[in-house]
């Protein structure tokens, strides 16, 4: 497994999978193992994917200051993986939490995207609210395991208010992840179940660990972007909801949104050929 040194010299693992031009790959979670990318639905087949293991998280080494693990400190580690990789300018991909850092490199880093793919992401970065978030918990009522996870989702959202102790948000997490996907079956829940060993509870304390970013100064940042960038919104996902990600893409100057049917949190779960198709198209654009 290749590695390499960041700028603080902590020893960061990545994972290489597939053929084809470079995709530079961001896991979320937040410090998910980026094993669960898997090979996104296929999206190797055209694509190698050169999958970061955050620092902490993986096969990634510990870092000596904890206060790294912050997502807007991460932002020198991809920049280090930049470098290392040799790229000018790289398509970059972020999933969920990781689209936060991938908004905060953007913005400090415009130069060196050549296009940015945004999945299900994080939008704190860009002070963006998760409107229609109730509306989209309670479409789902009609499914068979409705009824336990709106509990579990409800508790989580208490918990994570009142900054519970992370043990207790991460089971409430794992009772409300049906509403992650699009449908609840056997490559879902299996899915969601390699969570519990692929997250790294300290990492992810750590991520948004006194995070208080200057919105006005990342909106700014993102104006400049010129690369295209394509945010995936599942139709059924709670946070982003199709309507939040529209709102990240009026920030930029060169977005589109592709809403993913029958979708959730992670649409190359969900139907991996509709999202393979999606991406491919977008990377391929003239």
């Amino acid at each position: 497994m290749p590695r390499f040194s960041s700028y603080d010299s902590t020893g960061l693992a990545y994972h290489v999978i597939g053929s084809g031009p470079p995709l530079v790959c961001l896991p979320g979670g937040p410090a998910r193992a980026s094993s669960y990318l898997g090979d996104l639905g296929g999206l190797a087949r055209e694509r190698t994917l050169l999958l970061l293991d955050l620092r902490g998280s993986g096969e990634s080494a510990t870092p000596e200051d904890p206060t790294t693990y912050r997502c807007d400190r991460l932002v020198d580690d991809v920049e280090a993986f930049r470098q290392h990789l040799g790229l000018d300018r790289m398509d970059l991909l972020a999933h969920s939490a990781a689209g936060n850092l991938a908004e905060l490199y953007a913005a400090r880093f415009p130069d060196r995207l050549a296009r940015l793919v945004l999945v299900a992401p994080g939008l704190r970065a860009v002070g963006v609210e998760t409107v229609g978030f109730a509306e989209a918990v309670d479409a789902r009522s009609g499914e068979w395991w409705y009824a336990p996870a709106r509990a579990a989702m409800d508790a989580w959202q208490e918990a994570a208010a009142r900054n519970a102790d992370p043990e207790e948000v991460a089971a409430l997490r794992t009772a409300a992840a049906p509403f992650a996907y699009g449908r609840w079956d056997e490559r879902a829940r299996a899915h969601a179940e390699a969570e519990q060993w692929e997250r790294s509870p300290v990492a992810a304390a750590g991520y948004y660990d006194g995070f208080s970013p200057d919105v006005d100064e990342v909106r700014a940042g993102l104006a400049r972007l010129d690369a295209p960038v394509l945010i995936v919104a599942g139709e059924l996902d709670p946070a982003p909801t199709p309507a939040a990600a529209r709102q990240l893409a009026a920030l930029l100057p060169r977005a589109e949104v592709a809403v993913q049917g029958c979708a959730s949190h992670s649409p190359w779960v969900d139907d991996p050929a509709r999202f393979v198709r999606t991406v491919l198209t977008f990377l391929s654009a003239d």
